[in-house]
């Protein structure tokens, strides 16, 4: 099928490693000109070296998306660059641990910084291209909003408000025709997954129980998995799809968990 994503630029942030990555890829694959911003300009410039050696197109801005002023100057940087906005891929972020017991004000309003108030700030300044273009946003989220993990509230608050801003924001731009939406991660194999199950006790036993509990096929969601719905639902082939929360996660949150090991 043919996405109709030829010459689109669509940014993504922090799309330089793991699910950002794979979209950045997936995007460039289909023809669009995927920017990244992010706050490392060497990983930055590193993943847009492998869409060019792929015979894609990529480009980047470097910019610490926790400071308001810096997603401003990256937006117009982009705009600088390419002339126009297709699309926004809202992508960077952390599950910092910022919990109830153990956190505090500053650290909790920090990670909101880090994982939700750059997503508002990107589609902000961003909108007057969008809307030239009835270009579309997508909204990246996880799974923490809707099923707790425990020891995140910053994280979990983040994503809770990620939904509801695809939510809002889909009724707010019906008028110039961008649509929203969002694709929930739950469980995927990326560099931070990674690094994180690594300070656990036995990660190898925890990631066999994880991926025990995941129903269709007891196994991660690819980052290209994800990146495939993103850019579906970037496309003019999803002309009629807005205010959608999609998960891909093979039924990870919402599937009886005793199917797993059926």
């Amino acid at each position: 099928m043919n996405l109709e994503l030829q010459d689109k630029v669509i940014i993504v942030s922090g799309g330089a490693k793991g699910i950002g990555e794979g979209i950045v890829r997936v995007l460039a694959a289909e023809g669009a000109v995927p920017v990244i911003i992010g706050r490392n300009e060497a990983d930055n410039r590193q993943a847009v070296a492998a869409v060019e050696a792929a015979g894609g197109r990529a480009g980047q801005v470097a910019a610490e998306l926790a400071d308001p002023e810096a997603c401003a100057r990256a937006v117009r940087q982009v705009i600088e660059q390419y002339g126009r906005i297709d699309g926004l891929v809202n992508n960077a972020g952390v599950n910092d641990g910022v919990g109830l017991e153990h956190g505090d004000y500053a650290g909790f309003m920090a990670s909101l910084h880090r994982n939700v108030v750059h997503y508002y700030l990107l589609a902000h300044h961003a909108l007057p291209e969008l809307k030239k273009a009835k270009g579309s946003i997508v909204n990246i989220t996880s799974k923490t909003a809707e099923t707790g993990q425990g020891n995140t509230s910053a994280y979990a608050a983040a994503n809770g408000a990620r939904n509801a801003l695809t939510r809002e924001w889909a009724v707010e731009l019906l008028k110039y025709g961008i649509r929203v939406n969002a694709v929930v991660v739950a469980e995927s194999w990326t560099p931070a997954y990674e690094t994180w199950i690594q300070t656990l006790p036995n990660p190898e036993e925890k990631l066999r129980e994880i991926t025990s509990k995941i129903p269709l096929e007891n196994r991660m969601t690819t980052p290209e998995e994800i990146a495939n719905s993103v850019a579906f639902l970037l496309s003019g082939r999803s002309s009629h799809t807005t205010g959608q929360i999609i998960h891909v996660d093979g039924g990870y949150v919402h599937l009886d968990r005793a199917l797993a090991n059926a």
